[in-house]
């Protein structure tokens, strides 16, 4: 039987492992894995916040802040006004291209991956890292697609996309 540090391990192994090969499969696109997130974030919640954009991928506000600035730079999003003094980011049709192309490799790398398990064993599998998560696997479509003052995105997986 598989210790808790064993289990632990294999998880990260496998997160290891799925992080290199999208990053490969990224790589002449010209964009990271956590750049494509964010693309994928933000065409999931249009004009989402920096702050919000920062907690979908895991990253501080300042952190993001200085990726989000890069990524203006480069064209793949944009800043716009919000209510107030808020300011929202939007993809741009550059940004788009990239995403859509990005997500068919990732899709693609991530069914390889996963290819060995059968349809009832991914279903277990999703269930059983929901159970670790701590919220059931029914909610977490609800809580990843809420974007505004707080964002919850249990179960959202920047490298595996959401667990549903």
């Amino acid at each position: 039987m598989a210790s808790e540090e064993d289990v632990t391990h294999m998880i990260k192994r496998v997160q290891h492992r799925h992080h290199r090969a999208f990053t490969t499969a990224l790589a002449d696109l010209g964009i990271s894995l956590v750049q494509w997130d964010t693309l994928r974030h933000l065409h999931r919640h249009k004009g989402a916040s920096l702050h919000d954009l920062a907690q979908l991928t895991f990253q501080t506000d300042q952190a993001f802040g200085t990726l989000a600035a890069r990524m203006v730079e480069r064209g793949l999003i944009q800043r716009v006004s919000g209510p107030g003094r808020a300011v929202r980011h939007t993809i741009t049709a550059k940004g788009e291209a990239i995403r859509a192309v990005g997500e068919r490799r990732v899709r693609d790398t991530t069914r390889h991956s996963l290819s060995r398990l059968s349809g009832d064993e991914l279903g277990q599998l999703a269930e059983l890292l929901a159970t670790i998560l701590g919220t059931p696997l029914h909610q977490e479509a609800a809580q990843d697609r809420k974007v505004g003052d707080e964002v919850h995105v249990s179960g959202d997986d920047p490298l595996l996309g959401p667990l549903r």
